[in-house]
């Protein structure tokens, strides 16, 4: 993974439009860069703009959102409205651009933020929601957040600390940066499951308990079933009477409600006769009426639909009539304008010859107008056609004025053209593609030989600074020597010193062993060890000198102090030799290049000398002024020649738009209308809808007349047939028999009606018949008892059924806790068997690497991530020196991490005795071994170290400096350094340099 360019806006303190892109000058050639500035300038955000664009989080505030930016006042440039940040990277499925962007609305609120991917290749968004982007990304790039902040965005002061650290702190923060974490939960998971799993079992077995202690004894087992049978044989008894006793008082009531129901029906009978009477006395007589004419009521029926019929077929002969007058009228005006129209006398017979003549008249004028507008297109479109390398709003509307304007256009390229010849003199005009390609050949050239001379330049840069380099290294180097000396020989003198210092302390611990000897001495009496009865000392005892301990340690610390300084002097004399060697080897190189450059130079460009300074700039101008003139004037004549072709074109236009408005005068004279054959075609709709219409009204009038005709001789037979039967019938006239039908859905309904009655009386008296033979059969079979006594026995026996029947469902409930019991204590047993078998391995596990607070997992886990972790870094510091090595310690030895040190024999050191220097080597080859570990099988090419560089001083600085030059030369990342040293400006050439204004923001440039 490479990131190739990053672009933001209003990030932080850094206001307005940021561009960065690594693939061009001067990144392109000085991939080791430094982003430079003083604190609070925006170094960091740069950073922040590569993990905001790529995954929505910062280092130092985690996942972004829209509160967090409002609450915060993070991320957005204070009083601006939009932000963005976009980088683009490349890994193997290609390159890609995914970018981050939030702004304000019109309302003063702030919109949710927004996330895309572009794909580079086919220059296409993928169809991605803005959640999505951070896991694509992860695709793409093959490394998470997490894993991307320890692979490329180095925070190089966590290993300064890591280094040092006591073991169960290392422990804390080798889970912190690798992400380990899982190990410890691993291990209080194996802990919880072991105890989950031993913790059911018990309650289980409690269970088991509980369950035995309501199991029934074998005795009352026994007692339990005996009863049980007793009481349910007197129980059935029991039921069997209170069946006959529900029987008995069942047959009372039904007894009662028998005559109840008997009652009830006379009463319904009685009523029946009296809705009959009723009935007859209203529609009787109507009744018989029609039945007498029921046998002829189809035939008077018939007369009074003749007679309707009759009637209608009049009234419809004299709207017939109407209608044929009517049409009369209509035709008339119709041939008055169809001669309108036409422009001449027309007649009913003459009418569709004169039309269709008038028709094929305009039709062919309009063809003509037609055929003339197809030309006048096809002339203009070829008009277009060949003036379209003109770029001219021609006016079609105006081609006067056209013409004039491409008249003039036309005397103004030729002015041009000639010019142009004038200006190109020295060029064959009459071969100017040729000509073209020696001129932009001559340039390329010119171009590259800028290139040779530019890097030229460079090299002279290189070596003239290489040269003061050594010129600057030899005076310290031949002091050094006489320094390294002095303090040798004055840490010689500080350890002598010492030695008197502690002979010192020595001799005092003896004289203080015989204090309490000189105490006891008594003057007169001889002393035990001299025999002396004088003793000055018994009572006048020599001081001791109390300061005697701080001077010891005080001249431990200088000759401390002065073995650093020793070790430092020697370090610094190493480098400055080392690094003299590298500037003398590089200054060759140089001056080899420099001379293979000038012969390549001499073979390719004969024309230039190596040594001669060009202005380049002038010479690539006049050249590519010459391509330009060039141009315009082959533009120049490809626009001549379209206008001589153009002009006459517009000649024919104007002829043919003469002859289409002499059409127009002839058809606006002779028709005015839009569609002639449209209009042609509906007069003669028109006409031939008259003329059907016509014959149609005079055959439908014969027709009515013959119809009439017909009915009235059907109608008077019927007159004949239905007379006779009417007198028979006792009736006056056909008239007075007709009004005594009754309507047909009312004779009906009235004779239902009679059934009806009759129907339900009939049922009633049946029905009152059927209940009084069931009465008698009920009071044959009836008890003698009372119902009162009868009620009282079911009462009594029904409570002792009711207390039976409790007893019995007690029993069987005992019995059947009882079969449950002994079923749940068999399924409990075999549970904890099988959970017995299940849990050995949750007991193995635990046994492994369990504990509560996941300790014991998670230590091997990071003893066997760190082992890993150092192996990757001797890797990474063998490439970076060869002098040092980082081991575990030993059993014996501090729990923080150990340097070997092979140019001293492999001795060990303690990382807390390194110099500046040392720590920041070891730091780095952990910082790089961690890059390593978290991108796993991911190629990382981009890298950004974070500060660490402030601590050290400039001998160490300059140290590490040439350290990771190397690393970035043979690993060929492109590698970005974060600091605000004053001093990395003179050894790194390129830089981001931010600077602050005096209203809080920030601006960046990019100096070489």
């Amino acid at each position: 993974m490479k990131i190739l360019s990053i672009a933001f806006k209003n990030i932080n303190s850094l206001k307005g439009e940021n561009f960065i892109d690594f693939e061009a000058a001067p990144f392109s050639g000085n991939t080791l860069f430094a982003i430079t500035g003083p604190t609070g300038s925006g170094k960091s955000s740069i950073l922040d703009v590569i993990s905001l664009a790529l995954f929505n989080q910062v280092p130092r505030l985690g996942k972004i959102s829209k509160k967090e930016i409002r609450e915060k006042g993070a991320i957005l440039t204070r009083n601006q409205k939009e932000a963005f940040a976009k980088v683009t990277y490349e890994t193997g499925a290609g390159r890609f651009t995914s970018s981050w962007s939030i702004e304000v609305n019109r309302n003063g609120n702030l919109n949710d933020y927004n996330m895309e991917i572009a794909n580079l290749q086919d220059n296409s968004l993928l169809d991605l929601k803005k959640s999505e982007v951070p896991g694509k990304n992860e695709e793409l790039i093959g490394l998470n957040y997490d894993q991307f902040i320890k692979s490329v965005l180095l925070a190089q002061g966590d290993f300064a600390k890591f280094l040092s650290a006591k073991k169960e702190e290392r422990g804390e923060l080798l889970e912190k940066i690798t992400g380990t974490g899982i190990y410890r939960q691993l291990g209080i998971k194996a802990f919880e499951r072991f105890k989950n799993e031993t913790k059911e079992i018990e309650s289980q077995q409690n269970e088991i308990k509980l369950f035995e202690s309501y199991l029934l004894s074998k005795e009352d087992l026994e007692t339990f079933n005996k009863d049980l049978k007793e009481k349910t044989t007197q129980t059935e008894s029991l039921q069997n009477d209170l069946k006959l006793i529900e029987k008995q008082l069942e047959l009372k009531q039904n007894i009662k409600k028998q005559e109840k129901e008997i009652s009830g029906l006379q009463e319904e009978e009685s009523k029946l006769n009296q809705q009959l009477k009723a009935f007859e006395a209203e529609y009787g007589e109507r009744l018989n009426q029609h039945e007498k004419l029921q046998p002829i009521a189809e035939e008077l029926q018939s007369w009074n639909r003749f007679q309707q019929e009759l009637q209608s077929l009049k009234e419809n002969l004299g709207k017939t009539s109407e209608k044929i007058e009517a049409n009369k009228d209509n035709t008339s005006g119709f041939i008055h304008q169809v001669k309108s129209f036409v422009q001449e006398d027309v007649s009913a017979e003459n009418l569709k010859e004169k039309l269709n003549l008038f028709t094929e008249k305009i039709v062919k004028l309009q063809d003509e107008k037609t055929s003339l507008g197809r030309d006048y297109k096809s002339k203009l479109q070829l008009f277009k056609t060949e003036i379209r390398e003109l770029r001219l709003n021609f006016p079609e509307n105006d081609l006067k004025t056209g013409k004039k304007l491409l008249e003039e256009l036309q005397t103004e390229q030729l002015q041009q053209k000639e010019q142009l010849q004038t200006d190109l003199k020295e060029v064959d005009l009459e071969k100017l593609s040729s000509e073209k390609s020696r001129l932009k050949n001559d340039l390329e050239k010119a171009l590259e030989a800028r290139q040779f001379s530019e890097k030229k330049l460079q090299l002279e840069a290189n070596s003239s600074k290489l040269t003061k380099d050594i010129q600057a290294y030899q005076p310290e180097l031949e002091a050094l020597p006489k320094v390294i000396e002095k303090e040798k020989d004055l840490l010689v003198s500080l350890k002598k010193d010492l030695e008197i210092l502690q002979l010192k302390k020595d001799n005092q611990l003896k004289t203080a062993k015989l204090e309490e000897l000189r105490k006891s001495l008594k003057t007169g009496e001889a002393c035990p060890l001299c025999g002396s009865i004088e003793h000055p000392y018994s009572e006048h005892l020599p001081e001791l000198e109390d300061e005697l301990e701080v001077k010891i340690s005080a001249r431990s610390k200088e000759i401390e102090n002065q073995s650093t300084k020793l070790t430092q002097a020697q370090s610094k004399f190493v480098h400055i030799e080392e690094s003299l060697q590298k500037a003398k080897k590089e200054l060759i190189e140089i001056e080899n290049r420099v001379s293979e450059n000038k012969q390549i130079f001499s073979e390719k460009y004969p024309d230039f000398h190596f040594e001669e300074k060009i202005d380049w700039e002038s010479y690539t101008k006049t050249i590519n002024t010459k391509i330009e003139s060039l141009e315009a004037f082959q533009t120049k004549q490809q626009k001549l020649s379209a206008i001589a072709t153009g002009l006459p074109i517009l000649g024919e236009l104007d002829n043919i738009l003469q002859q289409g408005k002499l059409l127009q005068k002839q058809l606006q004279s002779s028709y005015s209308g839009n569609n002639i054959v449209e209009d042609s075609r509906e007069f003669m709709d028109k006409w031939n809808a008259l003329i059907q219409e016509k014959n149609y009204l005079k055959e439908n009038q014969k027709q009515q007349k013959e119809q009439l005709s017909q009915q009235v001789e059907k109608y008077e037979l019927l007159l004949a047939k239905l007379q006779p039967e009417i007198i028979k019938q006792g009736f006056e006239s056909i008239e007075r028999a007709f009004k005594a039908l009754l309507p047909g859905n009312k004779f009906l309904k009235l004779k239902d009606q009679k059934d009806s009655i009759l129907r339900e009386k009939s049922n009633v008296t049946t029905g009152i018949s059927t209940l009084q033979k069931q009465l008698i059969e009920f009071k044959a079979n009836e008890s003698e008892r009372t119902t009162v006594d009868l009620a009282t026995e079911q009462s009594r026996k029904q409570q002792e059924f009711e207390l039976f029947q409790s007893i019995c469902e007690e029993l069987r409930r005992k019995l059947e806790n009882n079969k449950d019991y002994l079923s749940k204590l068999k399924q409990l047993e075999n549970q904890i068997a099988e959970k017995e078998k299940q849990s050995k391995r949750w007991r193995l596990l635990n046994t492994l690497i369990g504990d509560r607070q996941g300790k014991k997992f998670n230590d091997f886990a990071q003893d066997l991530t760190l082992s890993q972790l150092i192996y990757l870094a001797n890797v990474r510091l063998k490439d970076l020196s060869e002098r040092y090595k980082i081991d575990k310690a030993n059993e014996e030895e501090d729990d923080g991490l150990v340097a070997i040190d092979e140019d001293m024999g492999g001795q060990r050191r303690s990382v807390k005795t390194l110099s500046g220097g040392e720590t920041f080597l070891l730091s780095l080859s952990l910082a790089l071994a961690l890059s390593d570990l978290a991108s796993r099988n991911v190629e990382i090419n981009s890298l950004f170290i974070d500060e660490g560089f402030g601590t050290l001083d400039p001998e160490t600085l300059d140290q590490t400096l040439d350290t990771l030059e190397k690393l970035q030369a043979e690993s060929g990342k492109t590698i970005g350094i974060i600091s605000h040293v004053a001093s990395l400006k003179e050894r790194i050439a390129t830089q981001i340099q931010l600077t602050r204004n005096g209203q809080g923001y920030s601006s960046l440039t990019v100096k070489l």
